[in-house]
């Protein structure tokens, strides 16, 4: 599945599995931005996905998972999450902790 189409699915499971309507968001976007997202038709910011996650009371990296999930038609995150976990943890060894938080 498409990638867009994707986070746009896995925004309006979040949002409905948290009780949330498109109105809910209206702090965070309009109802038809909303709407676009959720058709796939727009691609977020970052910003834009840590707001909307703040407002479901979920982390980042749930609603990117769900997405990541959905474009790849799994329904167990434990093989992503595992992958993530050994890339990051790859990356990360080859810095001190110092030069990661520059």
């Amino acid at each position: 599945m498409d990638i867009r189409k994707a986070f746009g699915h896995s925004l309006k499971v979040a949002r409905k599995a948290r009780g949330l309507s498109q109105e809910d968001f209206s702090i965070a976007s309009s109802r038809t931005y909303l709407s676009s997202l959720e058709r796939g038709l727009k691609s977020p910011t970052l910003d834009k996905i840590d707001s909307l996650a703040e407002l479901m009371e979920i982390h980042p990296l749930s609603l990117m998972t769900l997405t990541y999930l959905c474009a790849e038609n799994e329904t167990n995150p434990s093989h992503l999450l595992d992958r993530v976990t050994a890339e990051t943890n790859l990356i990360l060894s080859n810095f001190t902790k110092s030069e990661f938080e520059k």
